[in-house]
């Protein structure tokens, strides 16, 4: 990936450090910017728009999780940052995840964030036939055709180079790489989030050494901007 592409914010000041803000899939920066915005008086924020997002170019590839936490990685650097806090939404999550693990960071926020290929199982006709078909190679074109019919709104809504990151992000095991992360980690997810199960939120505080989990009671996915006071409130807590 080019980070010289990439279109990002950075204001504030870096009294007590960086704070870095990381979108969900089809998201922009508008989508995390008011979470930077109230500590600003304190700390360096940058939020980003991921590459193929908001107006950062799509990658000349699909790209995975690791892919994009290099990215993120290499941009930071670009911009003096060390140990960043990293606040990521969903996709933004899951590149967390994968950066606080292989990188110095100070601290982590997840906000309903996947860590692993859906354990839910499906009775979905659909679901059936398009797994039957692709076990056999032959059957390339109808998969094809059947999973641009059929498939979810993101990946129908997405760039052909887009729609290859997907089928990597969302098949990415990121367990190893939880369970190697050292520093702090707080999560805030709906309970009534149907993208990510509140269970495996719980499943995923056990694998992170240092995590502390809250659940919002009637939340979903986007469980942060349906609490956004009491969200900042906790956020800043955490930071201090």
């Amino acid at each position: 990936m080019n980070i010289k592409s990439i279109n990002y914010l950075d204001y504030g000041t870096d009294k007590l450090g960086t704070i870095v803000l990381l979108h969900g899939w089809g998201q922009n920066i508008e989508m995390m910017d008011m979470l930077g915005r109230p500590f600003s008086d304190k700390y360096r924020i940058i939020v980003l728009d991921l590459p193929g997002f908001g107006k950062s170019p799509e990658p000349d590839k699909p790209s995975s999780v690791s892919d994009y936490a290099k990215a993120v990685y290499m941009l930071l650097k670009s911009l003096k940052v060390d140990n960043p806090i990293l606040i990521g939404h969903s996709f933004g999550g899951r590149i967390s995840i994968c950066y606080a693990a292989k990188y110095p960071t100070s601290k982590v926020v997840l906000l309903s964030a996947p860590f692993r290929p859906s354990t839910q199982k499906s009775s979905n006709w659909r679901v059936k036939i398009f797994n039957f078909v692709k076990k056999y190679k032959c059957l390339k074109g109808l998969r094809e055709y059947l999973r641009k019919k059929w498939g979810s709104e993101d990946y129908k809504n997405a760039s052909e180079i887009n729609r290859g990151t997907l089928v990597k992000v969302v098949n990415d095991d990121l367990t190893k790489y939880a369970m190697t992360i050292k520093c702090p980690v707080l999560m805030i997810y709906g309970k009534e989030d149907a993208a990510v199960p509140i269970t495996e939120a719980r499943e995923l505080e056990k694998l992170i050494e240092d995590a502390g989990l809250v659940e919002y009671e009637n939340a979903h996915h986007y469980a942060y901007l349906e609490r956004l006071n009491q969200t900042l409130a906790i956020l800043n807590n955490f930071f201090e």
